[in-house]
């Protein structure tokens, strides 16, 4: 049973993998999913049991992202790290699973993004509150109350914005994106030591 279910998520993980790399050699507008099952030499029916369209490659994409995140979050020295550490290398590790495929990666909003996609945007905003939740949760954010909603709401526009300008930073190592999230994650501590007062 348990290979069973190892081999399903292996070739899940293939499917993204082979996905990914039409992409690389085209673009990812251009992949079809025909074309994964003929690269990975299976029939379409294998790739519908795992993905019941295109666009949720792209989901299974950023989960990748996210196991990366709570991966660094289970270290044993993440505790020791004040949470603005915490939370700027958690999102840099996020990224970090994605800059092999930079240009895909943009592809894959630009594509979410597009005119008439209502039906891929409006999960895409539940799947960024999903990946922020998963980053307060590793970097141990306990705030509660209203606190915890404009803390949420704060990180929730500081990933974003952080993610954009990944998108666009061909700088050495994306030292510019990191100078970015330093400079909205100081902004951001600042902001908060001064509502000291709010529960």
């Amino acid at each position: 049973m348990a290979d069973g279910v190892g081999n399903e998520a292996d070739l899940a993980a293939r499917i993204v993998d082979a996905a990914v790399a039409l992409a690389e050699a085209s673009s990812w507008e251009a992949v079809r999913l025909h074309q994964v099952a003929d690269r990975l030499n299976v029939g379409l029916a294998e790739i519908g049991r795992h993905f019941r369209e295109k666009d949720e490659l792209i989901d299974a994409w950023f989960d990748r992202a996210d196991a990366a995140m709570l991966a660094l979050a289970a270290a044993d020295w993440m505790p020791a790290l004040p949470p603005r550490e915490r939370l700027r290398r958690l999102t840099l590790a996020w990224l970090d699973a994605l800059a092999a495929h930079k240009r895909v990666t943009r592809e894959m909003i630009l594509n979410k993004l597009e005119p008439g996609h209502l039906h891929i945007q409006l999960p895409a905003l539940l799947r960024v509150s999903r990946t922020v939740q998963w980053l307060r949760e590793a970097a141990l954010l306990d705030d509660h109350g209203l606190r915890r909603a404009l803390a949420e709401s704060a990180l929730t526009a500081i990933w974003l914005a952080t993610f954009a300008c990944w998108l666009g930073d061909d700088s050495d190592d994306g030292e510019r994106t990191r100078r970015f999230l330093d400079r909205q994650l100081a902004f951001a501590e600042r902001a908060a030591k001064a509502l000291p007062g709010l529960a």
